[in-house]
């Protein structure tokens, strides 16, 4: 199993408009947005910059931040990894002492996703492409 791809989340209540100071003044551009219909709301954005890349939701996001917190507040960062295998990893990493936030799921915008904590409770979330060994 791999790991790879990290990128930081970070939350806004106004995700478009962080969205286009990234775009226009720092020349990012958008490698993924959910929904993906530019008609509806921007609820999340993975941006993208030389080989780097910034994601940018909202707080509230059943799916990101609050619910994922391994404090009680909030949570106002979370690194986002990418792996082969999220169940596999999962495990591993409760192995190894990890406390297991949120346990593998899908989720509507086709990944398979899972939270653990770093040894500071910062959440960690690892994620596939379903279909992509995510399962």
């Amino acid at each position: 199993m791999a790991f790879r791809s990290p990128f930081p989340l970070v939350y806004t209540d106004d995700v478009e408009r962080m969205a286009r100071f990234y775009t226009d003044e720092l020349g990012f551009a958008v490698a993924f947005r959910f929904p993906d219909d530019p008609a509806l709301p921007m609820e999340f954005v993975q941006l993208a910059l030389d080989g780097g890349g910034l994601g940018l939701g909202r707080p509230t996001d059943p799916a990101h931040g609050g619910p994922v917190a391994a404090a009680s507040d909030p949570a106002t960062f979370e690194l986002c990894v990418r792996t082969d295998d999220v169940d596999a990893a999962v495990s591993r990493l409760r192995a190894a002492g990890a406390p297991v936030l949120r346990e593998p799921q899908d989720m509507p915008w086709n990944e398979r996703m899972a939270y653990v904590a770093d040894p500071d409770g910062h959440p960690i979330m690892l994620y596939a492409p379903v279909g992509d060994g995510g399962n």
